[in-house]
């Protein structure tokens, strides 16, 4: 087994590729002490807990959800450490870092253990949540249990029959005198039930209005469960059972009359339920780029040290050596670099605040493509340890296995791409779309090859705005938007090469992300 060792020096680079430090108090020696203090961290009380976590799973017993050993004591450490009030406001106790830091922490604490970091992860977008929509007197009662760890948060979506289409909810709340009482299921809850805080904060989507008002007659509440089993009439009905994700107990859930607090207007829910969605999806893209980077890092650990027959000219000869082993680890390699400063470069963007129709693009844009990434990169990584990769041992397919998730939780990628071929591309008279061309040509230097894919993305969104239904080249689109942010990225980073870890490595991947050489022309001299 390979341990895990957090790719510090590259998340730096990939902060300066984004500009973190024009950010007002950026401080690069504290991103930097920050991040390392978390990666030595990480490894040493997180990772190991990893592969028990994928071995062991959770467990039901008596309606209390128990994760594998080990979990309960590192988040205790995780709690008294400070790291769970990283990114929260300094106005209610946290530490209010910027963005592009908590980022890079969040994509270190995935790629230790995604299982662990999926359980705490939500806890931000809450507070969110509770600072945009909830009451003073909500904030008052909820805030500083988030804020100390004493409570975990939940989104309760999902339910049997109303997965992505959410008119199709039925999980029902109604006013009794004072209070609303919800009734109902809800499905794929992750941390649904958890032995890690005292209590958990469950935001539940559910319907104040009739099935005719579709989503307009969904509203957000808050219900807080905790103490003895079944407190508040909620229970935990079964933990499923996933091809990944073990130690991450995803739930199926059932509100018996519970008690429950209504955040922000009635028949609002969902735009409410948005500023936790939106939050989550940033996550969702740094944990592709986590299993992208710990697939990457395992494969080239093997193939430096794998022997495998000879060199063209009789030399004995390791699996980094051959050509075909070299373009998958190039692949890899390339699409860890690039999403991580897509990520990067959002995250600057949600610090800074200041364009809102650039940032309605990004965010699924990244959430897509670092998804993606992750597992491509993952499944190059099995083939280059051919049947090695396909056994436990080297645990590079626990790394697909969890990363497959992030393509369909937190809206579908596919369902992203709908949104950004049809409503972002067209509403406001395509402002999103345009603010997107506005920035590609502001983050990278002018090239012939990036003026060309500018070009050809301007001409394919025109054709998509002439379309009555662009719906069919929904994906095309999505991934002509990605291959042109790639495009400015590599051209930003190779313009920056001598800040990186490996100047030559960026120029060489650099080349052949640009189009301007193959892989083979440029071969690895490692």
């Amino acid at each position: 087994m390979i341990p895990f060792r957090a790719p510090t020096d590259d998340i730096l680079f990939a902060l300066q590729v984004a500009r973190a430090d024009a950010l007002p108090g950026w401080d690069d020696d504290l991103a930097r002490a920050l991040i390392d203090h978390f990666a030595s961290f990480a490894e040493a009380e997180i990772a190991p807990l990893d592969p028990v976590g994928d071995a062991l799973g959770c467990r039901l017993e008596n309606g209390q959800v128990h994760l594998p050993e080990g979990f309960p004591a590192a988040y205790r450490a995780l709690i008294d450490q400070g790291w769970q009030k990283l990114a929260l406001p300094e106005a209610i106790g946290g530490e209010g870092v910027p963005a592009p830091l908590a980022g890079a922490v969040s994509e270190i604490f995935s790629g230790a253990c995604h299982a662990l970091s999926m359980l705490t992860a939500l806890v931000p977008g809450a507070v969110r949540v509770l600072m945009t929509h909830g009451t003073q007197a909500q904030q008052a009662a909820h805030l500083p249990d988030l804020v100390s760890g004493a409570a975990l948060a939940t989104m309760c979506l999902t339910e049997p029959g109303a997965g992505s289409d959410l008119a199709a909810i039925r999980t029902r709340a109604r006013r009794t005198g004072d209070h609303w009482r919800i009734d109902g299921e809800k499905i794929f809850i992750s941390g649904g039930g958890q032995n890690l805080s005292e209590s958990i904060l469950h935001l539940i989507l559910a319907r104040t209005g009739t099935m005719a008002d579709g989503v307009k007659g969904l509203s957000l509440f808050l219900a807080r469960s905790g103490g003895a089993v079944g407190a508040n009439g909620i229970s935990v009905a079964r933990i499923e059972h996933k091809m990944g994700l073990h130690a991450s107990p995803t739930c199926a859930m059932v509100f018996d009359g519970c008690e429950a607090e209504l955040i922000g207007p009635e028949g609002e829910g969902l735009a409410a339920m948005f500023t936790l969605m939106n939050h989550a999806r940033i996550d969702v893209a740094l944990q592709g780029v986590a299993h992208a980077a710990r697939a990457t890092a395992i494969a080239t650990a093997h193939a430096l040290e794998r022997v495998q027959g000879r060199t063209s000219d009789g030399r004995i000869a390791r699996l980094a050596d051959h050509p075909d082993v070299r373009r998958m680890l190039d692949e890899g390699r390339r699409l860890t670099l690039a999403t991580r400063a897509m990520c990067a470069l959002t995250l600057v963007e949600i610090e800074a605040a200041s364009r809102p129709d650039l940032l309605e693009f990004l965010t699924p844009l990244v959430k897509i493509a670092a998804t993606e990434a992750g597992m491509r990169a993952a499944d190059l990584g099995i083939q280059v340890l051919g049947g090695y990769g396909y056994l436990t041992e080297y645990r590079i397919e626990q790394t697909w296995r969890d990363a497959r998730i992030t393509a369909i939780y937190e809206g579908a990628n596919g369902i992203h791409a709908g949104a950004l071929a049809g409503r972002l591309l067209r509403r406001n008279a395509g402002a999103a779309g345009a603010a997107f061309a506005a920035y590609v040509s502001e983050i990278a230097p002018e090239t012939p090859e990036l003026a060309r894919r500018l070009h050809d993305w301007q001409a394919l969104r025109a054709t998509l705005l002439l379309q009555p239904d662009p719906a069919e080249r929904a994906w095309e689109f999505a991934q002509a938007s990605i291959a042109l942010f790639e495009a400015a990225v590599w051209a930003r980073m190779e313009a920056l090469a001598e800040a990186a870890p490996d100047p030559a490595e960026i120029r060489r991947l650099a080349a052949q992300a640009l189009g301007r050489t193959t892989p083979e022309a440029l071969r690895r001299t490692a």
